[in-house]
């Protein structure tokens, strides 16, 4: 995995040796196995009094991490998690009302000009130069393409310190540290679809009638809903990460079709809806997130994530900062930071088939077997077990859609917030409740 993990950026317009010579914790301390030490005796002193308030959505929103950092860090991490149009409306109207802003990047492209989350030095950032390079230009090896969305890169960089204006290159200010991606593709039911699925026109085929569910979140709905009428050549995209209005019209007028013809079961927004429709039954096959099928195949109940010849759709998010953070609490922050990208996360986000933003870092806390596994799409050699310690894969089992190369490789889009997004998310409201 040399092209991926080595990857320190070329074109950030920051020189490795200034990132080195960077601070890599705000207040001196060392971060990255766990110990931390070398605290300030004013740091040490206050920083148990410290709660950092954190929101975002459930999927990364997690108890155990909150946990974690009281353990190593010694501040309280307060979390509320909240669905992404949640997340979207409190982050750019209720700025005073959290610290930590942990959201997708597509929301970014909302939030971040109104000015509520200030740019990130990445000098500060000890793992800043084994970031993911798909994050820093778009590109997971030098030969990648780069998808059609809103790609982390685009929204990942201001042009200055008191800046809200994205750059159209990487700079020392950061919007967003990234911590969580992946790429999605459609749930199935193997044991009740009756046939190979390849496409992602399958969503609409008749004989999944009543059986079938979409993604009810429009920035991210409106994409599988693109691939879908795209695989179909039922419309012809100049950028489906962009669409103009026509084509928004074109893209859901034919899924208020095949809604009307009783295509659709439901229209689901969180994690447990599809995870309750696919293990009922209810549902064969939908939009879904990696972490749901896995849920599902926890219950005995087959469950597959099918890779599809037309590619995936990406989503990836990251950590903000809140504009009113200075002094101790800005250096809580940072510490937080530094020790997410240190491993035991990115190690955790794996185990759930997610992907971390540094993945040298992650390796470090994962077995040989854990690794091969979910990152190299070998077959297991032991059972797989979830961060909890539950048996998800049996050994023997190879993950869908193989390694992570294959699957970010084969990135076609990214979630999107368009010029015409105001018109997207009308026309789709109106295409659910129709």
């Amino acid at each position: 995995m040399s092209d991926t993990r080595s990857g320190s950026p070329t074109t950030t317009g920051v020189s490795r040796r200034t990132l080195l010579k960077g601070t890599a914790a705000a207040a001196g301390v060392a971060v990255g196995s766990g110990a931390i030490t070398g605290f300030p005796t004013i740091w040490a002193q206050n920083i148990k009094n410290i709660t950092l308030r954190q929101i975002g959505t459930g999927v990364s929103n997690l108890n155990a991490v909150a946990d974690k950092v009281k353990a190593d860090l010694g501040f309280t991490l307060q979390m509320t998690a909240l669905d992404s149009d949640a997340v979207t409306q409190r982050a750019a109207t209720q700025p005073k009302s959290y610290d930590i802003a942990d959201i997708e990047y597509w929301i970014a492209k909302k939030i971040f000009p109104a000015g509520v989350i200030q740019p990130m030095d990445v000098n500060k950032l000890k793992n800043f130069n084994k970031i993911v390079p798909i994050f820093i230009n778009g590109k997971l090896t030098p030969s990648s393409a780069i998808a059609q969305g809103t790609a982390p890169h685009t929204v990942g960089f201001v042009e200055g310190k008191d800046s809200t204006k994205f750059a159209k290159s990487p700079t020392q200010w950061m919007t967003l540290i990234p911590t969580i991606y992946n790429a999605d593709t459609l749930g199935i039911r193997p044991d009740l679809v009756g046939r190979p699925i390849s496409s992602w026109k399958d969503l609409l085929d008749p004989a999944f009638k009543g059986k079938a569910s979409l993604l009810n979140i429009p920035s991210i709905g409106i994409m599988d809903a693109a691939m879908v009428c795209e695989a179909m050549g039922a419309v012809s995209y100049g950028d489906k990460g962009n669409m103009t209005k026509e084509e928004i019209d074109k893209t859901l007028a034919i899924m208020t079709e095949a809604k009307k013809a009783g295509q659709f079961r439901a229209f689901w927004k969180s994690f447990d809806e599809s995870v309750n429709l696919m293990s009922s039954g209810e549902v064969i096959i939908q939009s879904m997130w990696s972490p749901a099928v896995a849920a599902v195949r926890a219950k005995g109940i087959p469950c597959v994530y099918q890779p599809l010849k037309e590619g995936y759709r990406a989503w990836g998010g990251g950590l903000g900062l809140a504009k009113h953070l200075t002094g101790l609490e800005l250096d809580a922050a940072y510490e937080y930071i530094n020790w997410y990208l240190s491993g035991w996360v990115g190690a955790y986000l794996n185990r759930q088939g997610y992907y971390s933003a540094v993945l040298d870092t992650a390796k470090d806390h994962m077995s040989a077997d854990e690794w091969a596994f979910w990152m190299e799409g070998k077959p297991a050699k032991t059972d797989i077990l979830s961060p909890e310690g539950k048996v998800m894969e049996k050994a023997g089992a190879v993950r869908d859609g193989g390694s992570f190369e294959e699957r970010m490789g084969r990135v076609a889009c990214w979630n999107a917030v368009m010029d015409e997004d105001r018109y997207m998310v009308r026309k789709w409201n109106e295409f659910i409740a129709a």
